[in-house]
């Protein structure tokens, strides 16, 4: 019996269709990261609204009343959204490893008010997708595309490319670049 000769690798069809794919495949990332946070936001917010229990001021005390930082991190959360698309390369790698330190923080506050199981569950819900996303705008945020970056003018595009790559793209385009009228 022989052996099946491979087969060599066949070139895509269309580069253009590719191309797009490997765009979608790092603008992944980045969504999910976005999607996690507004999660993490949510989830956050509602465990501020919920009873905590009683306080000596208040029979009914609900989470932002006993940890008051519940708040601020909700909105930490919607801020860092905004920041994720934003920024690029190591600025976005930085807002991750915040947004794992904040969800250190959040873990640590919520455990130290032992809330009820419910509001336990629900910062919990907001703690881990908020590490998630961190994780991921860290690892893989250099990676990720950055905002803007496939809208500039063709006259802009023209000034920051490198002059002899510019040349090599006119021979390309069947432009003669010792033709200079």
């Amino acid at each position: 019996m022989s052996e099946p000769e491979s087969v060599p690798p066949v070139p895509e069809a269309d580069p253009e269709a590719a191309a797009a794919r490997r765009r979608a495949a790092l603008r992944r990332p980045l969504w999910m990261a976005v999607l996690l946070l507004v999660l993490a936001a949510g989830a956050l917010w509602v465990t501020s609204t919920m009873t905590w229990g009683a306080t000596r001021v208040k029979p009914d005390a609900t989470g932002a009343e006993v940890q008051p930082a519940l708040v601020p991190m909700a909105l930490f959360c919607v801020a860092a959204v905004a920041a994720a698309v934003a920024l690029a390369g190591w600025m976005r790698r930085v807002l991750g490893a915040l947004v794992v330190l904040a969800a250190i923080v959040v873990s640590r506050v919520v455990v130290a008010a032992s809330p009820p199981a419910g509001a336990y569950a629900v910062a919990l819900a907001g703690m881990l997708p908020m590490a998630a996303a961190g994780l991921l705008l860290l690892v893989r945020g250099a990676a990720m595309p950055r905002l803007g970056g496939g809208y500039q003018t063709p006259g802009a595009a023209r000034r920051n490319a490198d002059p002899e790559r510019e040349l090599w793209n006119a021979l390309e385009r069947g432009d003669d670049p010792t033709d200079r009228d």
